[in-house]
C-alpha cells in the first residue's frame, strides 16, 4: 500500500508528530509512505518535476544475512529520500541545489521526519483550497494520486477538511470512471485504484470535534494560554487590576472554559452558554462585586471570541473593559492572545496522543474495505477509538445549529460529557456564591496530602474548599499528613486564601510518606477530637496504602466509619487500575523540556548518546511514555528489567543505526533509563558501556533528571483534572454521608465501598473500593499489576527502528 499524508486548515502543534507516526508506522508496515505539502492545494497541484535521486538514498547491501526479513529490507529501502531536511528547513521552494518546487506529493522515508517531535506547526505546509472544492479540482487531485500510484490517505485538520476527504472518497469511483474517459490513466490503473483509503485525524485548537474528548493541538494551546494568565495574574495583583482575556474559539468555548477552569477566573464568556441573566452586565459585575468585597486584588475575564448573548448578539473584551470600568471603577486592561495560543512546541499530550492516534490510523487503512465507513481516530480518556468520520462532522455542526436555534442546553450536551463537567466546575470553584445544606447535612471534611509532591495537588484542595464554602461544610486542611495530624496540625481554609493555589506547584499543606499505622489509636482519637465527617486524600501509593490502613481500622475504631476518599496525585502515576493521576503530565512536561535541551546537545555533536535518568520508583510509567513523547530510540524500565543480553543487543542495535545514518549527518539519540531498572546495570555503567563499545561511530553521556520530574507550575490538564475529579469525590462523600446519617449516631457503619479510589479507566471515571484494589496492586514494588502503557515500550522501540534492525551486525553494512 501506498499512503499519503496532508495536514489542511489551520495549523496546530502536535501535526508533526502525526506525520511522523504515520510516516514510521506505514513503513514498518511494509508501505511506501509519502507527504503532501500545502494541503488539498497541493493535492490538486501535484508534481509537475520529477524527484531528484538524492545523495542521501540507501541501497540494500547484497551481503545481508538470508535470514534477513523482508520487512527490515523494507525499512532499509525507505530508510530516507533526502528530502526530510527541506521540509524541515522551509526550504524546499529554493532553487539553489535540491529543490522541491514543481513536486507536492513528496516520498519520504523513515529518518526524513526525525526532528520534527519539538517542532510546531506543520513542516508538510497547510492551505485552504478553494480550488478542492469543485469537480475540476477533485478530478485533478485525483489524477495526481493515482499518477504516483497512492491508494490512501490520511487527513489531518478540522471538520470542513475531514468533511472534504469524506466526499473525495464518496466521488472517488466516478472520477476514476472519468479519468478513464478522458484517456489520461490506464485502465490497468483505473482496476488498481477502484477505491481510495481514507482516514481522518482532527487537528484544531479549538477541540471542537464531537466524538472525542480532545483534538491534536488543542492541550498545546491551552497551555500557552495559561502560562500567559499566570502571567497576568501577578501583575493583576500587584496592581489590583482587571485583565479582560480574549482567546480564541470562534465556535467552541473550550479553550475559554478550561483557561478559566486552570486559571482561575472569575467570569467567562463561551458561545455554548451565554450569561443567564438577559443583562449581561449586572450578572457579571454582582460576581466580581462579591470578589472584591472579601479582598480579592485581582479579576480576570475570560471571553472567547465566538462569546455571544442570549439572543446571539457578540460580546467583545473592549466592551467587557468598559462595563468593568464605568460600574466597578475598575483599572482595566484587555489582552488578546491571537495567534499565539497556536506557536510553540508542543507539550508531552500533543506528542503522545498524535503519535498513538497516527499508529492507528495506518492501522486502520490497512483493515479498510470499500464497504468499511472512513474512520476518524479520535480519543475517549486515555483510549484511542475509531468513529466514523461524517457522523462525528454531522453531530459537531449540530452544535452550532442548536447554537443559533438558542437551544443552548441542546449545544451543552452535544458537547463531550467532560465539557459540562468542566463549567459546572467553574460555577463551583470560581463563583463566591452560597448554596449551603441542610444544617444537619454540614459536615467537617479533612483534606491531607501524602507522599511526594505532585502538580494539581494544590488544585485540588482549592476546588475542595471552595465547594465546601459553597455547600456550607467545613473544609479543615491536615498539615504534614499523618504527623501533622498527631500534633494537631489543622486549621479551616477560607475562600480567599487558596485563591492562588491554582498555579502553585508542589504542596501547600506539606506531605510526607507516614502512614496512619505508626499510631492507629491515636489517629482514631484525632479524628473524633476534630469531629472529622470525611476524609479527602491526594497523593500516591502511600495514600492508597493509608486508605486501605483507615478501612480495616474500621473493626475498631468508629471514628473511621465515615466516607473516606483516595485522589491519586503522583508523577509515577502508579496507583493500581487508574491511568492517569495528578501530577503525572506535569512531570512528562517538565521530562519533555529537559529532553529537548538534551536532544539538542546530543545533535550538535552528531555522534552522541545521551543516557537519561527519569525518577518514578519502580513504575516505568514516566520513562516509558517520557520516551514516546522525545521519539527516545530506548527505554529500559522496572517492569521489563534488563540484562546484559539486553544490553549486548542494544549496543548492536546502535552501532546499525549510527553505520546506517548519512555520512556527517549523525542524530543525537537518547536512552531514557528509570532510576530503578537495574541494581547492576545502573546509568553510569550504561554510559561508560556505550561511549567503550561506541568507538568511532558515537560516544556516550549522562544525565539525571531527579526531582525536577516533580515540574513547577502545574500543566493545565492536571489542573482541570483536579477540578473534575475533586468535585466527583466531593459529589462521593456528600453521597455516602447522607446514607450514613440514615443510621443511628452511636451504631453508624460505613460500608466497605465508602472508602474508596477515584480511577480512570479506559474511557470512563470509576469509583473502586479500596479493598478491591488490592488485587490488582503489586503492593511489594508499589504499583498496579498490569498498566494499561504496558505495550508503549514495544512502541517506542519499533519507531526507532529496534526489532527490524537489532539482527544486523555492523560489519554486514559495510558495503554502505
Amino acid at each position: 500500500m501506498k499512503i499519503a499524508i496532508l495536514t489542511s486548515g489551520g495549523d496546530s502543534a502536535g501535526m508533526n508528530a502525526v506525520v511522523r507516526a504515520v510516516v514510521k508506522a506505514g513503513i514498518l508496515k511494509g508501505c511506501e509512505t509519502w507527504v503532501v505539502r500545502e494541503g488539498y492545494e497541493g493535492l490538486v497541484r501535484g508534481n509537475t518535476e520529477a524527484a531528484t535521486a538524492g545523495p542521501e538514498s540507501v541501497v540494500v547491501p547484497e551481503n545481508l544475512p538470508a535470514t534477513y526479513r523482508e520487512s527490515n529490507i523494507n525499512l532499509i529501502q525507505n530508510l530516507r529520500f533526502g528530502d526530510g531536511d527541506l521540509l524541515k528547513d522551509g526550504t524546499g521552494d529554493f532553487l539553489g541545489g535540491r529543490t522541491l518546487k514543481g513536486r507536492y506529493i513528496v516520498r519520504v522515508g523513515f529518518d526524513d521526519v526525525r526532528g520534527w517531535f519539538a517542532e510546531g506547526g506543520t513542516l508538510i505546509g497547510t492551505a485552504r483550497s478553494k480550488t478542492f472544492r469543485t469537480p475540476e479540482g477533485r478530478l485533478a487531485a485525483a489524477h495526481n494520486l493515482i499518477k504516483e500510484g497512492i491508494d490512501a490517505l490520511v487527513v489531518c485538520g478540522g471538520d470542513g477538511s475531514l468533511t472534504g476527504a469524506d466526499v473525495f472518497r464518496s466521488e472517488w469511483p466516478k472520477l476514476v470512471a472519468a479519468l478513464l474517459a478522458e484517456g489520461r490513466i490506464t485502465k490497468e490503473q483505473a482496476s488498481n485504484h477502484a477505491h481510495l483509503k481514507i482516514v481522518g485525524l482532527v487537528g484544531s485548537i479549538d477541540n471542537d470535534m464531537s466524538m472525542t474528548d480532545l483534538t491534536i493541538g488543542a492541550p498545546t494551546a491551552l497551555h500557552r494560554i495559561c502560562e500567559a494568565i499566570d502571567n497576568i495574574n501577578s501583575t493583576a495583583a500587584s496592581h489590583s487590576r482587571a485583565f479582560v482575556l480574549e482567546v480564541m474559539g470562534r465556535h467552541c468555548g473550550w479553550l475559554a472554559l478550561l483557561a478559566g477552569v486552570s486559571g482561575g477566573a472569575d467570569f467567562i464568556f463561551i458561545p455554548e452558554r451565554p450569561p443567564v441573566q438577559k443583562s449581561w452586565e449586572d450578572e457579571m459585575c454582582d460576581c466580581i462585586q462579591r470578589h472584591r468585597e472579601v479582598g480579592k486584588r485581582k479579576t480576570l475575564v475570560i471571553v472567547a471570541e465566538g462569546a455571544i448573548d442570549n439572543d446571539l448578539n457578540p460580546i467583545r473584551a473592549e466592551y467587557v473593559k468598559d462595563v468593568l470600568t464605568d460600574r466597578l471603577g475598575l483599572d482595566t486592561r484587555v489582552t488578546t492572545l491571537g495567534h499565539t495560543q497556536r506557536g510553540g512546541r508542543p507539550v508531552a499530550f500533543d506528542r503522545v496522543l498524535p503519535t498513538l492516534q497516527g499508529v492507528e490510523a495506518v492501522e486502520a487503512l490497512l483493515e479498510a474495505t470499500p464497504e468499511t465507513p472512513s474512520y476518524m481516530i479520535g480519543v475517549q480518556e486515555n483510549k484511542i477509538t475509531r468513529v466514523p468520520l461524517m457522523e462525528a462532522v454531522a453531530l459537531t455542526r449540530s452544535v452550532s445549529t442548536a447554537i443559533e436555534a438558542k437551544d443552548f442546553d441542546k449545544a451543552m450536551s452535544l458537547r463531550d460529557p467532560e465539557f459540562r463537567e468542566f463549567y459546572e466546575g467553574f460555577i463551583m470553584t470560581s463563583t463566591l456564591e452560597q448554596k449551603p445544606v441542610a444544617a444537619e447535612k454540614k459536615m467537617r471534611i479533612a483534606l491531607m496530602h501524602m507522599g511526594a509532591p505532585a502538580g494539581g495537588m494544590n488544585a485540588a484542595t482549592r476546588t475542595a474548599v471552595r465547594w465546601c464554602i459553597r455547600k456550607g461544610h467545613t473544609p479543615l486542611a491536615v498539615h504534614n499528613g499523618f504527623r501533622g495530624l498527631l500534633d494537631d496540625n489543622i486549621h479551616e481554609l477560607s475562600w480567599l486564601g487558596v485563591d492562588s493555589w491554582m498555579a502553585r506547584g508542589g504542596s501547600e499543606l506539606g506531605t510526607n510518606r507516614a502512614l496512619p499505622s505508626i499510631d492507629l489509636g491515636a489517629v482514631a482519637s484525632k479524628f473524633q477530637h476534630h469531629k472529622f465527617d470525611a476524609l479527602m486524600m491526594i497523593g500516591g501509593f502511600e495514600a492508597f496504602s493509608a486508605l486501605l490502613i483507615l478501612e480495616e481500622g474500621r473493626k475498631h475504631y468508629p471514628a473511621f466509619h465515615i466516607p473516606m476518599v483516595h485522589l491519586p496525585a503522583t508523577i509515577s502515576n502508579n496507583v493500581p487500575m487508574t491511568e492517569h493521576s495528578l501530577g503525572s503530565d506535569t512531570s512528562l512536561n517538565a521530562l519533555v523540556d529537559a529532553c529537548d535541551a538534551i536532544k539538542q546537545s546530543a545533535s550538535a555533536s552528531r555522534n552522541r548518546v545521551f543516557v537519561v535518568e527519569t525518577q518514578g520508583g519502580k513504575c516505568g510509567y514516566v520513562a516509558t511514555m517520557g520516551a514516546l513523547a522525545t521519539g527516545a530510540t530506548l527505554v529500559y524500565t522496572p517492569e521489563q528489567g534488563m540484562d546484559l543480553d539486553t544490553l549486548r543487543r542494544d549496543v548492536r542495535f546502535l552501532k546499525t543505526r549510527y553505520t546506517l545514518d548519512a555520512k556527517g549527518k549523525s542524530e543525537g539519540r537518547l536512552v531514557i533509563r528509570n532510576e530503578q531498572a537495574s541494581q547492576v546495570y545502573t546509568t553510569d555503567v550504561i554510559t561508560k558501556m556505550l561511549k567503550e563499545e561506541g568507538g568511532a561511530l558515537f560516544d556516550s553521556r549522562s544525565a539525571s533528571l531527579g526531582h525536577t520530574l516533580q515540574g513547577g507550575v502545574p500543566s493545565p490538564m492536571d489542573r482541570a483534572r483536579a477540578v473534575r475529579l475533586t468535585l466527583k469525590c466531593m459529589a462521593f462523600i456528600e453521597r455516602y454521608h447522607e446514607q450514613l446519617l440514615k443510621q443511628p449516631l452511636k451504631t453508624r457503619h460505613a460500608t466497605p465501598d465508602s472508602a474508596a479510589v477515584i480511577t480512570i479507566q479506559s474511557s470512563s471515571v470509576q469509583w473502586v473500593p479500596v479493598q478491591e484494589m488490592v488485587q490488582y496492586a503489586d503492593m511489594q514494588n508499589r504499583r498496579g499489576k498490569k498498566p494499561w502503557w504496558d505495550g508503549v515500550k514495544g512502541l517506542v522501540e519499533a519507531l526507532a527502528g529496534r526489532p527490524e534492525l537489532i539482527g544486523i551486525h555492523a560489519k554486514d553494512l559495510a558495503a554502505l
